[in-house]
């Protein structure tokens, strides 16, 4: 038996020293893959459905390699429960010191630099920034979730933390006291650094472009929560322009001339005129909303007239910046961050070429122009390829079918191993799989009323304790709108943070939360609380969305089938997902509903209820009030 797999047995040390700890052999089994990959420098690929204990099951022969290791998770919810809890209370239990350190972005640290200069507040805004000062003056770490009193969406937070752009790096009056420096230098000295994909991924493109690297060096790197690796790497392979970067530039050059006084006449009306610019393309496209195609433009206002407005004014900008820059160091950052935005529009407005897609994003405030590689696994083989280090994905969801192809050919893998593991838990007793009969085609107008009058007596016979999950907006409104007048307490995303969200399902008799897909993952309600998930339709992707059809064109011309290669596996891992909120104990009872009718209609939807675990199917209302009838609660 493997090291790492005897001390996660019953008869290993974790039995007395970790509460609630159970041995499993799945655990054992997945630790022993680990253990190899890492020893043998090899890739791992590994699906552990909930209950495996997937994170003991990595972290016990990471402690027990001696190697320098970066583990990267999906949210920072998991980097913190991973830093905070798991790793320390692993460390006593197998008595191994070892230095662990934990890396999030800079926007995630207070920066003194930018605290000392904003110290204007807005109304309203007083009370926060005190709260901020007394705690500046406390804080080791400077990580912006140890201050409860603020909320992570405060409008406070982008005034005194930096970004790539703005920080002054080594040049700045706070270097040696800064957050991101001292966190950096600990990291730096770790033998386990935390981090998430989002930062990783921002390293990983940086020294790609030959600016140098943000993370150090491992010798191994292990990715939880790995589904979300092949969006995020899309994102920081692409380029992307927000009419907020542009008008955060023109403030923060005000504010350095202000206070370093180059004298450059023009400078700041310059930045007035780029200003105006964005404020005119912002209101061309004010009837604008969500993702469109670079094509879809023509004729909308002249939008792409207005945005050639923006980089020539964006130009002038810089020859003004060029000028400007020798005042100070802040002016010098500024004329940086200028130079490459205009370098990024120019590749943006000129299309790019065939490897990616152009694109743009529009909401009440704001507007973005992306770039976005359509086969971004192409991109990343090279790094996985790469023998020097062992690379270990694990997940919840990689399979489609009990098969990893899919996620495989997103990410580059073209050599790894493969193994899966499915929960643990009895769903055969725990859980019941409810498709409503008779409901029309989802295309249909009346598939929302439908659905509703399906899933009601559903609600009804749970007591609410439902999660109600969309793959529309609209779809969520409509529900919204028929629950209105109902004695279900209510929660809707967007009406409070995520958190206070669950923290109100949780202890509200009779809840019942909407939710699109920020819900379908990442959210762990255990016991009575949540007894019910309604998945409303299949969430294939739009085929109208511009990335989406540009990866099915793609697919296309090299004469494959882009419904089986890309949205049918796509969809399915976010069932999976979704699926994954309904049981998260082995105390847990529950009742999936799976409402689309073309999972019965349709020879694809086979491959659905083959890839979700294997519990009781029934069409039957019947069979569900006696379910919820037998259930303790």
């Amino acid at each position: 038996m493997a090291r790492s797999a005897a001390l996660l047995s019953a008869q290993g040390p974790l039995k007395d020293a970790i509460e609630g700890f159970e041995a499993r052999l799945s655990q054992q089994e997945l630790a022993a893959q680990v253990e190899d990959a890492l020893t043998h420098r090899g890739v791992l690929v590994a699906e552990s459905g909930t209950g495996t204990g997937k994170t003991f099951a990595y972290l016990v022969p990471v402690l027990l390699s001696g190697k320098k290791v970066l583990i990267s998770t999906g949210t920072k919810h998991l980097q913190d429960q991973l830093f905070l809890r798991d790793l320390p209370a692993l460390s006593r239990a197998l008595g191994r010191s070892v230095e662990i350190a934990l890396l999030k972005g800079r926007s995630n640290y207070l920066c003194l630099h930018r605290f000392a200069l904003n110290r204007e507040t807005e109304v309203g805004l007083e009370a926060q920034r005190a709260h901020v000062a007394v705690w500046k003056s406390i804080t080791a770490t400077g990580d912006i979730s140890e201050l409860a009193e603020v909320p992570e969406d405060s409008p406070i937070w982008p005034r005194v933390t930096s970004t790539v752009e703005s920080c002054l790096g080594a040049t700045c009056p706070e270097y040696e006291d800064c957050f991101v420096a001292r966190a950096r230098k600990r990291a730096l000295e770790a033998h386990v650094v935390v981090v998430n994909h989002h930062l990783f991924f921002a390293d990983l493109a940086l020294k790609k472009d030959g600016f140098g690297q943000l993370l150090p060096g491992t010798d191994a790197v292990v990715f939880d929560e790995a589904h979300q690796l092949p969006n995020v790497a899309s994102r920081f392979f692409g380029t992307s322009i927000s009419s907020h970067q542009l008008l955060e530039l023109c403030a923060d050059i005000r504010e350095e001339e202000f206070r370093a006084g180059s004298g450059i006449a023009g400078l700041v009306d310059q930045t007035q005129t780029l200003i105006d610019a964005v404020a005119g393309a912002r209101i061309a496209a004010r009837a604008l909303d969500g993702r469109l195609a670079w094509e879809a433009l023509d004729g909308v206002a002249d939008f792409t007239g207005r945005l050639e407005h923006i980089r020539a004014q964006l130009g002038s900008l810089c020859e003004y910046l060029e000028v400007a820059a020798p005042a100070s160091e802040g002016l010098t950052r500024c004329n940086a961050r200028a130079q490459e935005l205009l370098g990024q529009m120019y590749g943006i407005l000129e299309g790019g070429d065939q490897s990616s897609v152009r694109w743009l994003e529009f909401t009440p405030r704001t507007f973005r122009l992306h770039t976005t590689p359509i086969d971004v696994g192409g991109l990343l083989r090279p790094y996985f390829e790469d023998r020097d280090k062992a690379w270990v994905f694990t997940s919840a969801t990689l399979t489609v079918a009990h098969r990893f192809d899919h996620y495989r050919a997103q990410m580059g893998l073209a050599d790894a191993s493969e193994v899966q593991w499915g929960s643990p838990y009895d769903f055969r007793t725990q859980a019941l799989l409810y498709l409503p009969p008779g409901l029309p085609d989802p295309r249909s107008e009346r598939y929302g009323q439908a659905v509703y009058h399906a899933v009601f007596p559903v609600l009804e016979a749970s007591r609410g304790r439902t999660f109600w999950l969309f793959t529309s907006h609209r779809a969520l409104r409509e529900a919204q709108q028929r629950l209105a007048d109902s004695s279900f307490n209510l929660l809707v995303q967007g009406s409070a943070p995520r958190a206070n969200l669950l923290e109100r399902f949780r202890n509200t008799p009779r809840s019942v939360l909407l939710g699109t897909y920020s819900f379908w993952e990442g959210v762990d309600v255990r016991g009575d609380a949540l007894s019910c998930v309604i998945i409303d339709k299949l969430p294939f992707e739009p085929p109208d969305d511009p990335v989406t059809r540009a990866r099915l064109r793609a697919i296309e011309a090299a004469g494959g089938n882009p419904f089986t290669e890309y949205q049918l596996p796509s969809a399915v891992i976010s069932v999976k997902q979704g699926a994954g909120r309904l049981i998260r104990d082995s105390r847990d009872r529950g009742v999936l509903v799976l409402c689309d009718p073309r999972v019965l209609s349709k020879n694809y939807g086979r491959i659905f209820l083959d890839s979700l675990p294997d519990m009781p199917r029934t069409e039957t209302i019947e069979d569900v009030n006696e379910f919820f009838a037998q259930s303790p609660s």
